[in-house]
Protein backbone atom coordinates (compact mmCIF):
# COMPACT_ATOMS: atom_id res chain seq x y z
CA UNK A 1 0.00 0.00 0.00
CA UNK A 2 2.79 2.44 0.83
CA UNK A 3 4.48 1.81 -2.53
CA UNK A 4 1.23 2.59 -4.37
CA UNK A 5 0.78 5.82 -2.38
CA UNK A 6 4.38 6.77 -3.07
CA UNK A 7 3.86 6.38 -6.82
CA UNK A 8 0.52 8.18 -6.73
CA UNK A 9 1.99 11.22 -4.95
CA UNK A 10 3.01 14.22 -7.01
CA UNK A 11 6.44 15.70 -6.37
CA UNK A 12 7.71 19.14 -7.33
CA UNK A 13 10.91 21.07 -7.80
CA UNK A 14 9.99 24.67 -7.02
CA UNK A 15 12.00 27.75 -7.97
CA UNK A 16 11.24 31.24 -6.67
CA UNK A 17 12.80 33.56 -9.24
CA UNK A 18 11.04 34.49 -12.52
CA UNK A 19 14.53 34.63 -14.09
CA UNK A 20 14.86 30.90 -13.35
CA UNK A 21 11.58 30.19 -15.17
CA UNK A 22 13.10 31.64 -18.36
CA UNK A 23 16.29 29.58 -17.90
CA UNK A 24 14.18 26.45 -17.46
CA UNK A 25 12.02 27.15 -20.54
CA UNK A 26 15.06 27.72 -22.74
CA UNK A 27 16.90 24.63 -21.44
CA UNK A 28 19.76 26.68 -19.96
CA UNK A 29 18.99 25.27 -16.49
CA UNK A 30 18.95 21.48 -16.16
CA UNK A 31 19.90 21.03 -12.51
CA UNK A 32 19.31 22.39 -9.07
CA UNK A 33 21.77 22.48 -6.20
CA UNK A 34 20.00 22.37 -2.84
CA UNK A 35 21.65 22.91 0.53
CA UNK A 36 21.68 19.74 2.65
CA UNK A 37 21.12 16.07 1.86
CA UNK A 38 17.88 15.78 -0.16
CA UNK A 39 18.51 12.21 -1.33
CA UNK A 40 15.67 10.95 0.87
CA UNK A 41 13.20 13.19 -0.93
CA UNK A 42 14.38 13.01 -4.56
CA UNK A 43 15.51 9.86 -6.38
CA UNK A 44 16.70 8.99 -9.86
CA UNK A 45 13.75 8.15 -12.13
CA UNK A 46 11.16 10.19 -10.22
CA UNK A 47 8.73 12.27 -12.24
CA UNK A 48 8.35 15.80 -10.85
CA UNK A 49 6.54 18.99 -11.76
CA UNK A 50 8.93 21.89 -12.23
CA UNK A 51 7.24 24.97 -10.76
CA UNK A 52 8.04 28.65 -10.31
CA UNK A 53 6.55 30.85 -7.61
CA UNK A 54 6.78 31.96 -4.01
CA UNK A 55 5.75 29.86 -1.03
CA UNK A 56 2.05 30.25 -0.13
CA UNK A 57 1.38 31.89 -3.51
CA UNK A 58 0.16 30.69 -6.90
CA UNK A 59 2.86 28.88 -8.86
CA UNK A 60 3.39 28.44 -12.55
CA UNK A 61 3.90 24.94 -13.90
CA UNK A 62 6.87 25.14 -16.26
CA UNK A 63 7.06 21.47 -17.31
CA UNK A 64 7.16 17.90 -16.06
CA UNK A 65 10.60 16.35 -15.71
CA UNK A 66 12.34 13.12 -14.87
CA UNK A 67 15.16 13.16 -12.34
CA UNK A 68 18.29 11.81 -14.00
CA UNK A 69 20.73 11.98 -11.11
CA UNK A 70 20.79 12.77 -7.39
CA UNK A 71 24.24 13.22 -5.90
CA UNK A 72 25.17 14.35 -2.39
CA UNK A 73 28.58 16.01 -1.99
CA UNK A 74 30.15 19.08 -0.47
CA UNK A 75 29.83 22.40 -2.25
CA UNK A 76 33.60 22.41 -2.80
CA UNK A 77 33.41 19.10 -4.70
CA UNK A 78 31.12 20.53 -7.41
CA UNK A 79 32.67 20.96 -10.84
CA UNK A 80 32.31 24.18 -12.86
CA UNK A 81 30.06 22.25 -15.29
CA UNK A 82 27.75 21.07 -12.47
CA UNK A 83 27.50 24.64 -11.20
CA UNK A 84 26.72 25.89 -14.71
CA UNK A 85 23.86 23.37 -15.08
CA UNK A 86 22.29 24.94 -11.97
CA UNK A 87 23.02 28.58 -12.79
CA UNK A 88 24.30 29.42 -16.29
CA UNK A 89 25.77 32.68 -14.95
CA UNK A 90 28.11 30.98 -12.46
CA UNK A 91 31.12 28.65 -12.70
CA UNK A 92 32.99 28.91 -9.39
CA UNK A 93 32.28 27.50 -5.93
CA UNK A 94 32.68 30.88 -4.23
CA UNK A 95 30.11 32.45 -6.59
CA UNK A 96 27.66 29.63 -5.90
CA UNK A 97 28.28 29.90 -2.15
CA UNK A 98 27.32 33.60 -2.25
CA UNK A 99 24.25 32.83 -4.39
CA UNK A 100 23.06 30.02 -2.08
CA UNK A 101 23.74 32.22 0.94
CA UNK A 102 21.27 34.78 -0.44
CA UNK A 103 18.63 32.11 -1.05
CA UNK A 104 19.03 30.39 2.32
CA UNK A 105 19.76 33.61 4.23
CA UNK A 106 22.90 32.24 5.92
CA UNK A 107 26.62 31.86 5.29
CA UNK A 108 27.40 28.95 2.96
CA UNK A 109 30.89 27.44 2.87
CA UNK A 110 32.73 25.01 0.59
CA UNK A 111 32.40 22.20 3.17
CA UNK A 112 28.59 22.49 3.40
CA UNK A 113 26.72 19.42 2.13
CA UNK A 114 24.62 19.99 -1.01
CA UNK A 115 22.47 17.83 -3.24
CA UNK A 116 22.90 18.07 -7.00
CA UNK A 117 19.66 17.14 -8.75
CA UNK A 118 19.89 16.77 -12.55
CA UNK A 119 16.62 16.60 -14.47
CA UNK A 120 15.31 16.43 -18.04
CA UNK A 121 12.13 17.94 -19.40
CA UNK A 122 9.47 15.48 -20.51
CA UNK A 123 8.22 16.47 -23.95
CA UNK A 124 4.85 15.48 -25.35
CA UNK A 125 5.59 13.00 -28.08
CA UNK A 126 3.54 11.91 -31.05
CA UNK A 127 0.51 9.74 -30.46
CA UNK A 128 1.24 6.04 -30.93
CA UNK A 129 0.11 4.74 -34.32
CA UNK A 130 -3.11 2.78 -34.50
CA UNK A 131 -2.72 -0.54 -36.28
CA UNK A 132 -5.50 -1.57 -38.58
CA UNK A 133 -6.82 -5.08 -38.66
CA UNK A 134 -7.02 -7.09 -41.91
CA UNK A 135 -10.72 -6.17 -42.39
CA UNK A 136 -10.20 -2.42 -41.86
CA UNK A 137 -10.11 -0.14 -44.91
CA UNK A 138 -8.13 3.03 -45.38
Amino acid sequence: MIRWLERASMYALNFYSPMVADQLRTGRKSATIRLGDKSGKYRKGMIVQVLCGNRYSPRERIFDAVIDKVEVKTLGELSPREIEHDNPELRRVDELARFLGQIYNRDVEADDVVTLIRFSQILSGPVAPTFLGENDLF
